[in-house]
Formats: C-alpha cells, sequence, structure tokens
C-alpha cells in the first residue's frame, strides 16, 4: 500500500454493490463541490470529506477518507459550516472535474492517481442534472 496523498477535492458515496463508492469531485474554489455533495447527499449519498481528501491505492484500488484533522462538517456557501458525520472511508470509482462548459458528447476517457485508472467525468457542479448523470456513472461502474 502507498502512503496517502492529499488532495483538494471533494468526497461523496454512495452504497452499490454492497460496498461505498465514492466519487472525488476536483474544481477550483467556488466551481460547486460542495454543493454538488450537499445535493447528492440529499438523495442518501454520505460525505466522505469535504475540501481536503486523503487517497490512496491497495491492491489495485482507489480509497479515500477525511484527513483527520478535518471537522465533520461540510462548507454551505453563504451558510458556513453545516455538521456533517463523515463516512470513515470509500472505494473509489469516479474522478469528476466540475467546468464551466463541458463537452457536448465527451470520448470516454480515465484519470490516473496514485496507479489506479478511475472514470472521468466533466460536469457543470451546479446544473441540476449533475447528481443524476454522476449517480449514473458510478452505478454502472464507469460507463453512463
Amino acid at each position: 500500500m502507498n502512503g496517502p496523498l492529499l488532495l483538494h477535492a471533494t468526497a461523496a458515496a454512495v452504497r452499490t454493490g454492497g460496498d461505498w463508492v465514492a466519487a472525488l469531485i476536483s474544481g477550483p474554489s467556488g466551481s460547486g463541490k460542495s454543493d454538488l455533495a450537499l445535493r447528492l447527499m440529499e438523495r442518501g449519498w454520505r460525505l466522505v470529506a469535504d475540501d481536503y481528501v486523503q487517497v490512496w491505492a491497495d491492491q489495485g484500488r482507489l480509497w479515500c477518507a477525511a484527513p483527520q484533522t478535518l471537522p465533520e462538517a461540510i462548507e454551505a456557501r453563504g451558510v458556513g459550516l453545516i455538521s456533517q458525520p463523515l463516512l470513515r472511508q470509500a472505494r473509489v470509482g469516479a474522478w469528476v472535474e466540475l467546468e464551466a462548459d463541458p463537452e457536448r458528447l465527451p470520448e470516454a476517457s480515465l484519470h490516473q492517481l496514485c496507479g489506479v485508472s478511475l472514470p472521468r467525468l466533466t460536469l457543470t457542479g451546479v446544473e441540476a442534472s449533475a447528481p443524476y448523470k454522476l449517480m449514473r456513472v458510478i452505478t454502472a461502474g464507469g460507463r453512463a
């Protein structure tokens, strides 16, 4: 097992196939990482970490957890920190990049992290359909 890597991202996980499978949500400050995670949580997802995430590879799979110093909370822009219990850890199933104007019909792509290939999805984080699109990719094992 490799040592953990610290990423500026948010991680939320859903129970699928008996496992907690997370999406690592990346993007610049203000792109909607926490907003997307809040909307996923309304749909039954669990918060793993907000703003900073530790990731590591083990036996060909990528895992994530909150750094020990991270509060059990999520930032809601305009409101502040909202207390939220964190899921201890989850297997990572997708890499999400938040952008203002993603391609309409992108080719399938992968993102390499800690030597593990992950399905890469580009979304507009504040778009109403973003949680649905992400759920489709996670539950279909990386394919929409």
